[in-house]
């Protein structure tokens, strides 16, 4: 009987001994899969980058991760992963990975897609052409535009005529590595069109334009005309009461964007003299197309302009202008303040 007992005894102790082990080592294993998981990355120093590829499965990041130093064990992340449910649901794109993440900090980076942004800004009064050479300087962008003239260009952009000019609006975009140069360019030109189509459904009463395109060409040649902000909307006036009066717009900008690589800097009496589609001097009303990718603001003033009888103003100097509403006061301030009336609008 005491036998009996004693080796009962010895069993219950074994068994204890025996689960208080194994809760031990379990306790263990959880400790070290908790710290190859949740624990900062002891080998990094600074901040790196990482790109997924497009493509990419779980198994072949892991991997990478793990042979880079940048978490201890690719198995064990992948079985987080699936546990959580994002095996799929990493993706592509640049991450900046932190010295202090832990190994489920970045599996949590990559399902988020926060992914390194680049910048580009194109500027209010840049051309068409100045914009797409700015996009096409970078080497964060893909180029797939490169062998592409004006007119396809403005096809792929859905523009409704041959020629892209003032439809991109000058703002800041951010995008990711080997973003499409024409994704870049859609979102500058649908930004465009919000705008311009707000800026014509809040227009100030009848106005000499026939369609919003019309009011698009105005704004980029108050965008070039304007060195003050707070002038456009008198500039924009100036410009309108000529058109309604039948007036040319005499505007240098204009003058200057037709002569294209033949303008050096110096506008002579003789480009003013010169015939062509864009030289406001010799013609009647509009412009063709916009001559710059005009800004808000400009968008804004060239349909609201404001009141006034001014239908003459020449540059100050400053930065300004000086506005008159007779040919007689214009003249004396284009004496005063300028030495060729070339620089002027409205002087003949």
């Amino acid at each position: 009987m005491n036998f009996g007992r004693l080796l009962l005894t010895n069993w219950r102790r074994r068994i204890a001994l025996f689960v208080a082990v194994a809760l031990l080592l379990a306790i263990a294993l959880l400790l070290v899969l908790r710290a190859a998981l949740f624990g900062p990355n002891e080998n990094l120093e600074s901040p790196v980058v990482y790109e997924v590829r497009a493509g990419s499965s779980l198994t072949r990041v892991s991997n990478e991760l793990e042979e880079l130093g940048y978490i201890g064990n690719g198995l064990l992340l992948r079985l987080y992963a699936q546990y959580r449910g994002q095996a799929n649901a990493i993706r592509s794109g640049e991450y900046s990975i932190e010295p202090e993440m832990s190994a489920v900090d970045i599996l949590e980076l990559l399902v988020s897609g926060e992914s390194i942004q680049y910048r580009v800004t194109l500027v209010e009064g840049w051309t068409f052409a100045q914009a797409l050479a700015e996009i096409r300087s970078l080497d964060t962008v893909r180029h797939t535009l490169d062998s592409l003239g004006r007119a396809e260009i403005a096809a792929a952009l859905s523009v409704p005529n041959t020629d892209p000019e003032g439809m991109l609006h000058p703002d800041t975009y951010f995008f990711t590595r080997n973003t499409p140069d024409i994704e870049i360019l859609r979102r500058a030109r649908q930004r465009q069109e919000t705008l311009l189509q707000q800026a014509w459904g809040n227009r100030l009463g009848a106005l000499p334009y026939e369609t919003p395109y019309e009011a698009l060409i105005m704004a980029s040649i108050i965008e070039k005309e304007s060195g003050v902000a707070s002038e456009r909307g008198e500039i924009a006036g100036v410009f309108v009461r000529r058109l309604e009066r039948g007036m040319r717009l005499q505007s240098d900008p204009t003058v200057i964007y037709g002569l294209g690589n033949e303008y050096n800097g110096n506008l002579t009496r003789e480009h003013l003299n010169t015939t062509t589609q864009y030289n406001t001097y010799r013609i009647n009303g509009l412009p063709p197309t916009p001559i710059a990718l005009p800004g808000e603001a400009s968008l804004i003033a060239a349909l609201n302009p404001r009141q006034s009888d001014a239908l003459y103003f020449v540059a100050t100097g400053d930065g300004g202008h000086y506005f008159s509403s007779t040919l007689e006061e214009h003249n004396a301030a284009v004496e005063r303040f300028q030495i060729q009336p070339s620089q002027t609008t409205g002087t003949q």
